[in-house]
């Protein structure tokens, strides 16, 4: 089958991979210029490394990846109030655990397709119309083409999914948090391999230093306004009216807004659908049920969706209508127990109240006692799902 796949993101190239191994013509569709760089850390944990064993890429991931020695959390005068090594808890359970770039994994998983995968950068749909056998495309640059299926892997605010199930609005169910994230070169001061925040009421701001002289700045405030999404001035504007009297450092990190040579801010909001396909169409990653920011556990989920869903159009011969269902069918406890939970901490990036600061940081402190970190991190590593034996 020909496949379209809107979306070179993560879950993207991970279904185009698996779906080229099985002998399916994937055409991978991307609207920026070329793959995206910079962007924000993303903590890959779980059964996403087994998909990454399984294509042969986790060394690759290891290697590109960050191991934090220590989390720190100061006060308002940058004085520790506690200290995590995320290491030892993390490695006495035996999980696997990196903190990586998105756009490095990205680029790892890539530049492990075939060369005969099809890729068009800076191009978008405009129009989809399901034909019965197959579905019609219009793309902006690329005018009209045919596929057998498409499939949405364009993130929380898929295209795919507003043309084929309608507006946003109906699906996305916001946290109350919005997330800004922004990387300055030569930032000072530096503390390497160690996640430095501050936590008041409200809002968190988050210090990471990583290669190249770079700092990477991690803001969560709670906001139940609308983003304004296509005004980047508009978002720093409001990122600083938010957040200057926050405390710490963060006059000086606002004051460094200006060199940042990344900007993303958005709500942390999630995505429930009743299901993930419509006829010809279906939807994998964020654009499918996206977890939230706040989950850390997007890009991981997202290679699951995506083996699944080309483990099951294997298994189906290519039957979409049973593909579809049984992909569904697979994921869909797993991945609601995982918004689920991501609903629960809010608060523990932007307290609503003393009593929830208190709270978060007493639960932090709980966190250096061997069997309550056992408790939660088993809960929070290992992935209750057993992936399909699929190897094409």
């Amino acid at each position: 089958m020909k496949v379209l796949i809107v979306g070179a993101g993560i879950a993207g190239p991970t279904l185009a991979y698996w779906l080229r191994r099985s002998g399916h013509e994937p055409v991978l569709l991307e609207a920026a210029p070329e793959l995206r760089q910079g962007g924000y850390l993303v903590d890959f944990w779980g059964a996403g490394f087994e998909v990454a064993d399984r294509m042969g890429i986790a060394d690759r991931v290891q290697d590109a990846g960050y191991r934090m020695r220590e989390v720190r959390e100061v006060d308002g005068d940058g004085r520790r109030i506690l200290s995590l090594d995320p290491v030892a808890l993390i490695g006495r359970n035996g999980a696997r655990y990196v903190s990586v770039g998105r756009s490095d994994l990205s680029r790892i998983i890539v530049e492990a397709l075939p060369d005969d995968v099809e890729r068009v950068f800076g191009d978008t749909v405009e129009e989809l119309h399901d034909e019965g056998d197959h579905v019609a495309v219009r793309l902006a640059r690329g005018g009209d083409r045919r596929f057998d299926l498409v499939v949405g892997a364009d993130g929380l605010h898929s295209a795919v999914r507003r043309l084929a199930f309608g507006p946003e609005s109906g699906f996305e169910r916001s946290l109350g948090v919005a997330v800004a994230v922004f990387d300055v070169v030569g930032y000072r001061p530096r503390d390497e391999l160690v996640a430095v925040m501050h936590t008041q009421v409200g809002a968190q701001a988050l210090r990471l230093s990583l290669d190249d002289d770079v700092s990477m700045f991690v803001f969560t405030f709670r906001f139940d306004g609308r983003i304004p999404l296509d005004d980047v001035e508009a978002q720093k504007s409001l990122l600083r009216d938010r957040l200057s009297g926050l405390g710490w450092e963060v006059p000086s990190i606002l004051a460094a807004l200006p060199r940042a040579r990344t900007f993303y801010l958005d709500s942390a909001s999630q995505i429930r659908m009743p299901s993930w396909s419509t006829g010809r169409v279906g939807l994998v990653g964020d654009a499918a049920a996206a977890p939230s920011l706040l989950a850390g556990q997007g890009t991981a989920l997202a290679m699951i969706e995506a083996y699944v869903l080309a483990a099951e159009l294997h298994a189906a011969a290519g039957d979409h209508v049973a593909a579809f269902s049984a992909y569904h069918d697979r994921l869909r406890d797993f991945l609601h127990a995982k918004q689920r939970g991501a609903t629960r901490l809010g608060g523990a990036f932007a307290p609503r109240t003393r009593r929830g600061l208190w709270m978060r940081t007493t639960v932090m402190r709980l966190m250096t006692v061997p069997a309550v970190s056992d408790i939660a991190i088993g809960r929070s590593l290992y992935d209750r799902i057993e992936l399909p034996d699929f190897r094409p």
